[in-house]
């Protein structure tokens, strides 16, 4: 190992990670709790992070995998707008675009604030909102039949919104009055400002404290032990090219074929090789990726499969080789639409898991989660304010089997990590009404470990004229699938249940729709994949999910028949 490749102090490294982490921490919670938008405060819709003055990642806080590649984009956009020396102390920068400033969709937010030590640059604080809404065509900015980002709010180059201290109202009004509830953005992205400022004063401390040179070593410490804990793993794993592909049902706009997404990962001694090659062409919708976010997927990937426990910074993405076809769904020109990005990121991370099965022994690998962000997006006038309450809520799925456990029911898998929006809240603030919030009973894939069950929630309006958009996938062709001889998940449904009764199927991706009182959309999301073949499920654990009511007496029997034989 060469002088730069060693780690000079590991104990002094471990306690500024440690204090690097409390800061982060401080800044979530602060976004958190000061936020006034359902999606942040309630649904923790948020990311905090801490780079150095290069624009290299040193720690990011635990929230959202998917904000990590916005975040990366924000800060390089800033310095190669600016240069160093055109960036101040007091100073904070907003942005937003994919392909002006790194971002991923519109309604993400990045806002990013210079940390100054002795009139010397030296970190950077970001942090990044996902705003229910930011202008455009539909409430909630984002559908999936758009065709242009034109099309999906407001686009943000990197803007410098605070000079020396002092916030820009008119920029800040001007922003504020391109979405539908001007008062809510103007709050949010306040909090945003202050919370960046309140972890700039945090660094600043740990640097008094540690003083610069050390916090300068520890940073490079910090970096190095990572890229060569990950090295290491690499080493370990076995050497070729693992292919797999997932779909998305279609490219957005409902009328297309389905859509590939298909990665080849190539292990080597030092590096892993991801070659996306084979994934779908541009797609005419809104399910483009941009190449910040599929950067955040393998990241992810790399990081969860390899060493959960590996701290997110600079280090992890060095041995980390990405391979992207131009004009492609993960690799867009502008100005394609990516307001519906999630979805393909789902199933990005997805290809990636499903393509370690090859590489990681049987004791590691699991069934494909439900591998979709499934969103409902209500809209109507505020009651007490001026301008439209959105409000957007992400559903949750099954989770795929493990090796030792069967999938977790209603979650969130890989790229996104928020919070539900409670019953209670929902009903406080919206005039809607949720009729059920439940599992979907057979969701979940059979295996001697069965996949997680997909979530049913069902809203009802409580006034005319309140409009409904949803994005959701895996309706048609997409599924998770099983592993090592398993069954696969549930797809996913989508239902709109009318006054007299009647119950009419909706596409994965309906815009606009405006409901009358009474009327309700259920959604179902899909089901994980399970692990090993059903035959392998004891009976004991059969019996369990019958009285539990995960399956019923008709699908086990047609899944588990010789465990319900008496014995």
């Amino acid at each position: 190992m060469n002088q730069q490749d060693a780690v000079r102090d590991p104990i002094e490294m471990e306690v500024f990670n440690n204090r690097l982490l409390s800061i982060t921490e401080d800044m979530n919670n602060t976004l958190v709790r000061s936020s006034f938008s359902t999606n942040i405060k309630e649904r923790k819709d948020c990311s905090v992070a801490l780079f150095d003055a290069a624009g290299r990642l040193v720690a990011q806080g635990t929230q959202i995998p998917l904000h990590l590649g916005s975040l990366n984009g924000a800060v390089k956009s800033v310095l190669r707008r600016y240069g160093a020396g055109g960036i101040h102390d007091g100073d904070a920068y907003i942005c937003n675009d994919p392909y002006l400033a790194g971002g991923s969709h519109l309604p993400d937010v990045n806002v990013v604030t210079p940390v100054f030590h002795e009139g010397r640059l030296v970190f950077f604080a970001a942090n990044i909102g996902h705003h229910s809404d930011f202008g455009g065509v539909v409430a909630g900015s984002i559908a999936g039949g758009l065709r242009s980002v034109y099309a999906e709010g407001l686009r943000l180059p990197v803007i410098r919104i605070v000079r020396a201290g002092v916030l820009d109202e008119d920029l800040l009004n001007l922003i504020a009055n391109n979405t539908r509830d001007p008062e809510e953005r103007t709050l949010d992205l306040k909090v945003q400002i202050a919370t960046n400022e309140r972890g700039a004063a945090a660094v600043k401390g740990l640097i008094r404290q540690m003083g610069m040179d050390k916090t300068l070593r520890a940073v490079e410490d910090v970096i190095v032990y990572t890229r060569n804990r990950l090295r290491m793993r690499i080493a370990g794993l076995k050497q070729g090219t693992y292919s797999f592909e997932n779909w998305l049902d279609d490219d957005g706009l409902g009328d297309g074929e389905p859509v590939a997404i298909r990665v080849s990962v190539t292990v080597r001694p030092d590096r892993l090789i991801f070659d996306f090659a084979g994934s779908g062409r541009q797609a005419r919708g809104a399910m483009n990726l941009p190449v910040s976010a599929l950067n955040a997927c393998v990241y992810y990937a790399a990081k969860a499969l390899l060493d959960p426990a590996l701290l997110a910074n600079e280090g992890l993405f060095e041995p980390l080789e990405i391979r992207l076809p131009g004009g492609s769904i993960v690799n867009p020109d502008a100005p394609a639409a990516v307001g519906a990005r999630s979805l393909t990121a789902q199933k990005v991370a997805g290809a990636i898991f499903g393509a370690f099965r090859g590489v990681l022994p049987a004791d590691r690998v699991m069934g494909a989660g439900n591998d979709v962000c499934p969103a409902m997006v209500f809209s109507g006038g505020n009651a007490n304010r001026a301008g439209e309450f959105v409000y957007l809520e992400s559903i949750g799925g099954g989770s795929g089997a493990t090796a030792d456990a069967d999938g977790m029911d209603g979650i969130h898998v890989h790229m996104t990590n928020s919070s539900n929006l409670p019953v209670e809240a929902l009903e406080n603030e919206y005039p809607l009404r949720v009729d059920e919030y439940s599992y979907v009973q057979d969701s979940g894939g059979a295996g001697r470990r069965r996949g997680g069950m997909g979530l049913r929630r069902r809203i009802r309006s409580l006034a005319d004229g309140i409009i409904f958009t949803a994005r959701a996938d895996s309706h048609t062709v997409g599924q998770a699938t099983g592993a090592l001889g398993a069954g696969p998940g549930r797809r996913a449904r989508l239902a709109l249940h009318e006054t007299d009764g009647a119950v009419r199927e909706l596409p994965s991706k309906p815009a606009a729709i405006t409901l009358r009182a009474g009327e309700s959309v259920c959604m179902e999301t899909s089901g994980g994949g399970g692990l090993g073949p059903a035959a392998e499920r004891t009976a004991a654990d059969v019996a369990d999910d019958l009285a539990d009511d995960i399956v019923s007496r008709a699908w086990a029997e047609a899944h588990y028949p010789a465990q319900l034989k008496p014995a």
